[in-house]
């Protein structure tokens, strides 16, 4: 599977609301990074096995869920196994059923049709916002 097309099976799992990393869609030695995590959240995690514990850990609680993921552009990279998307989450509060939207910004790196590495950037403000308004 080429980038583009890793990614738009991680958008079909946002929407379905499953898991965007599981054993089949990562190498073995994925990396994660998340450079502007929120204060006792790690900015990077390492290896197959620790991601899908991370990702399995913070999904679990989860106090909402995803409605749409909206591409707003792919770019490609010199790296032809790498690309830059600009995305759009929107989710519904599940105790509320308020939705909020809220923007993204991930590298994917994408080896023998596996996530090698996703870099996400997200302004935490944002986010924290776009929960507080969904959850008022």
């Amino acid at each position: 599977m080429t980038p583009r097309e890793v990614f738009d099976r991680m958008r079909e799992h946002w929407i379905a609301n499953v898991t965007v990393f599981d054993d089949e869609s990562l190498t073995e030695d994925v990396v994660l990074e998340m450079p502007f995590a929120a204060p006792g959240r790690p900015s990077r995690v390492e290896g197959r096995a620790a991601v899908l514990a991370f990702i399995r850990a913070g999904h679990a609680d989860l106090p909402f869920r995803f409605d749409d993921c909206r591409a707003l552009a792919v770019h490609d990279t010199t790296d032809p196994h790498t690309i830059v998307v600009e995305y759009e989450l929107t989710a519904t509060m599940t105790a509320t059923g308020a939705s909020a939207t809220a923007p993204f910004v991930g590298v994917l790196t994408v080896r023998e049709g596996r996530i090698a590495r996703w870099r996400e950037y997200q302004n935490p403000l944002a986010v924290a916002s776009a929960l507080q308004t969904a959850a008022s």
